[in-house]
């Protein structure tokens, strides 16, 4: 997307990106999922890796261009209460409480808004109440919790004590069923959405999991002519600078996805690198590829303290795949803003930079007026954190976005320390 893409009433401009890729800290590493809190805080689900142990959970404060603050850091790697092996979903009830599954020992840990152990639930298994590999997770206004049990491809109820409520789903290609379920959210009246990462498509439920509608088919980024930089690490550029996309409605694994207040709906469409938007019956109205032009304050510290990482920047062809989404793997709509925030697996920029092993965690913000003669705001953020967080916000008649990014280090850990490897071969 350019710097503002109008589409349908909509507008939407980048603001700022925050974030960078660190083990721990001021910054994220290969974030799988994220939620939005009260007052502008998102927590995110870092998933590390074996080299890095940057497994855990962070407290964010998203404010303006320069804003953001760490506020707390906890699920880190580790065995025991409060600890974690491959922490995946992450999602807050209105009592503040954060709840964080690990599909490695395929439980569920709660913690309060501080970070701090309250208990943990689960059982691995296929029956009722167990579970394997759990991954999204949302909580609905009457404290239950909704389990994204992807590797019995369903979903599950739970209350926030842990006990068993209700299931639906279960794996295949047909009507309300799934193929390694990824993320979930709710609207307003509460249908669930559900990103079913196989089947490369978006599923909505009615509240007591019934079939209502779905969204895409699958289709991957076509090959430019003279593209350069053709990698995994980010999509087609051609000798232009212009990046390829498939059309609207075609995903390439999605993994999350979010509903605003309009019951417009924003799809992290993973393996395409970028986030689509459909209203409301399911009609394409636009595709965000983000345009962080403007490094982050935490990325900026890395850049600032690193010369050698300032003259790699300075070196190569293009500077572009740094601008664009990157793997987007969490979005997420904060209703007391009227903002999305998206969350990328890894920034592209680490080609660029050389850098091997390491996540960036970007974050922009969107903001924009209203469409027509509706009303309201609507703002949206986005980090990239090896992965991050992107935001969509409009402001009464419009939506903006603009990002900002950053760079990342690779930081290496002693080989005698040994941790599973992830159940799922996702890059």
């Amino acid at each position: 997307m350019p710097l503002t893409t109008v589409a349908q009433g909509r507008v939407y401009e980048w603001s700022h990106a925050v974030g960078r890729g660190a083990q721990s800290g001021t910054g994220f590493n290969y974030p799988q999922t994220m939620c939005l809190a009260k007052g502008g805080v998102a927590f995110v689900a870092n998933r590390g890796n074996e080299n890095n142990f940057g497994m855990r959970v962070n407290e964010v404060k998203i404010g303006g261009p320069g804003e953001e603050e760490l506020l707390a850091e906890f699920f880190q790697w580790g065995e025991g209460d409060g600890r974690s092996t491959w922490p995946f979903g992450v999602a807050v009830d209105g009592q503040d409480h954060v709840y964080v599954s690990d599909e490695w020992t395929n439980t569920i840990s709660v913690f309060d808004s501080k970070g701090k152990f309250q208990r943990k639930w689960g059982k691995t298994g296929s029956g009722d109440g167990e579970l394997l590999r759990p991954a999204g997770l949302v909580c609905e206004k009457n404290g239950n919790l909704i389990v994204v049990d992807s590797g019995n491809n369903r979903l599950q109820v739970f209350t926030g004590e842990g006990k068993f409520l209700a299931k639906c789903g279960k794996a295949g290609s047909g009507d309300g069923e799934f193929n390694q379920p990824w993320g979930v959210t709710l609207d307003q009246a509460g249908n669930i959405y559900v990103a079913d990462w196989k089947n490369h498509r978006v599923q909505k439920l009615s509240p007591q999991g019934k079939f209502l509608m779905k969204i895409g088919q699958y289709g991957t980024v076509p090959v430019a002519p003279g593209a350069f930089a053709v990698t995994y690490m980010g999509p087609y550029m051609s000798p232009a600078g212009t990046p390829g996309y498939p059309k609207a409605g075609l995903f390439n694994h999605p993994t999350d996805v979010a509903v605003d207040t309009d019951y417009d709906i924003y799809v992290a469409d993973w393996g395409n690198h970028r986030v689509c938007v459909f209203d409301s019956e399911g009609n394409p109205i636009a595709n965000l590829i983000g345009d962080a032009q403007v490094m982050s304050k935490w990325g900026q510290m890395s850049i600032d303290a690193n010369p050698d990482m300032m003259k790699a920047r300075r070196r190569v062809r293009s500077l572009e795949p740094e601008y664009r989404f990157c793997f987007p793997t969490a979005v997420d709509f904060d209703p007391e803003t009227d903002r999305i925030i998206v969350g990328l697996r890894r920034f592209p920029g680490e080609s660029l930079k050389g850098e091997t092993c390491g996540s960036l965690l970007p974050c922009s913000f969107v903001h924009g007026g209203g469409r027509g003669e509706r009303k309201g705001a609507r703002r949206a953020q986005s980090v990239e954190v090896g992965g991050l967080l992107v935001g969509v916000t409009r402001v009464g008649r419009s939506v903006c976005f603009r990002p900002s990014r950053h760079s990342t280090r690779t930081i290496s850990c002693p080989t005698w320390r040994k941790v599973p490897r992830s159940s799922r071969n996702r890059p």
